[in-house]
């Protein structure tokens, strides 16, 4: 009979062991699992609750909650750990439960160790007793808003079909009257795409974040059954078909999908107004990467790198998946009741997962001269074939050559504003 560890109670750490070296990860939490009070046209995890069978009110057991609080902060060797807060919307938790969160991360921290906390939220949710929350503890919010009403109401709805953008508008006021940092997060798709500066310009001077987060909208056609890489690989189509857009019959992602091109066309638009008029004084995570890599010190999204695997995600049961987009059976490393995350992280299988970004690019990928910009992406979206017809090529892969020339034009101008 196993016996399930309870609050204080955990799994041994095997993975910490060395002396002077520094292990870090991070883990999105998702204590109400895939629920949520919105029903999103291009969510890509509302589906998680049926996929992974969760209940119809998933929720985080005050004692799984003190035992990932533990594990996480004593498997983490950083000065820092952050904890990220998601779903699902995890503001349907309720203020009770991120109160007993803080007093919980107080428990456990080490000396001299700073704990943080993010949370993506909807907005719509937030009062006054949240904000007083949030900017007293600190909490740095992300907040998703996709633009003006037009682009934001298409597609981010309740449940009822009503539109939010007016409700998100308020938790901006809400976070400014309290002076707590926000990020925003624009997820881009077929239909904002087309207008990029009017996105870019609103999210700027009516929302005014402290950082303006540009995410493409799009999933594989067969993404709420086939797990990323588990595709049937016949079926694959070439770069530059007709499957490989959406919006027709065989279409290989979602109607509601950006076309790759249009993912190039937006942030090349975009860039272009931010290097003339806000370079250094408004920041855009796409831009401050591409930036970082120009100058030599490295990716700072996931995305870009060369390897991945130090983002993982935990559901509200304790089940640990090697990403957050990897939320599929076959990609569980296990339980946190059962194992140690932190050996769950540092594991052999993670390990794999991690270097398989890299080892499994095909050739037209190697000899492209973007590579140390892209690294081929995430691999949840590499299914399209090279022209050569070798799978593993990503969706957006022309959308990207076309950001990566625009923004490399503009290198010699960087270097000449950064120098003292």
């Amino acid at each position: 009979m196993r016996i399930i560890p309870t609050q204080a109670e955990s799994p041994s750490l095997k993975s910490i062991q060395l002396q002077g070296q520094m292990y870090r990860y991070h883990v999105m939490l998702k204590p109400s699992g895939a629920q949520c009070n919105l029903d999103c046209s291009y969510c890509f995890y509302l589906h998680k609750q049926d996929l992974l069978r969760q209940p119809k009110t998933p929720r985080m057991a005050e004692s799984m909650l003190e035992l990932h609080i533990k594990q996480y902060i004593e498997a983490q060797t950083g000065n820092e750990v952050v904890f990220s807060w998601q779903g699902g919307e995890p503001t349907l938790m309720g203020l009770e439960f991120f109160q007993r969160v803080v007093e919980l991360q107080n428990k456990y921290k080490k000396p001299k160790q700073c704990i943080e906390n993010d949370i993506q939220t909807n907005g719509t949710l937030l009062d006054e007793a949240w904000c007083e929350f949030l900017s007293q503890h600190n909490f740095l919010v992300g907040l998703s808003i996709d633009g003006p009403a037009e682009f934001h109401d298409k597609h981010r709805y309740n449940k009822g079909g009503k539109p939010t953008h007016a409700k998100v508008m308020h938790a901006v006021e809400l976070l400014h009257r309290y002076q707590i940092p926000f990020n925003a997060l624009c997820v881009v798709n077929r239909d904002n795409a087309k207008r990029p500066n009017d996105v870019y310009r609103f999210i700027r001077d009516q929302v005014q974040p402290r950082m303006i987060q540009f995410i493409p909208g799009m999933e594989s056609a067969q993404f709420q059954s086939t797990a990323p890489g588990h595709w049937n690989l016949d079926d694959l189509p070439i770069l530059g078909s007709s499957a490989a857009q959406p919006g027709t019959n065989d279409a290989v992602v979602t109607d509601w999908s950006i076309v790759a091109d249009d993912w190039g066309y937006f942030l090349s638009r975009v860039w272009g107004e931010w290097i003339k008029k806000d370079f250094g004084r408004v920041f855009v995570d796409q831009f401050e990467n591409i930036v970082s890599m120009m100058l030599g010190y490295g990716a700072q999204k996931c995305v870009s790198g060369q390897i991945c695997g130090k983002s993982l995600a935990i559901e509200h049961n304790g089940d640990l998946f090697s990403c957050d987009h990897f939320v599929y059976p076959e990609y569980k490393l296990g339980n946190i009741q059962e194992i140690h995350q932190g050996d769950l992280v540092f594991s052999e299988e993670q390990k794999k997962f991690a270097y398989a970004k890299s080892n499994s690019l095909p050739q037209y990928c190697r000899q492209c001269p973007y590579l140390q910009y892209c690294w081929g992406d995430c691999p949840k979206d590499r299914f399209l074939k090279t022209p050569d017809g070798e799978a593993g090529l990503h969706y957006l892969c022309s959308g990207l050559k076309r950001f990566f020339h625009t923004a490399l034009l503009s290198k010699s101008e960087i270097m000449k504003q950064l120098k003292p």
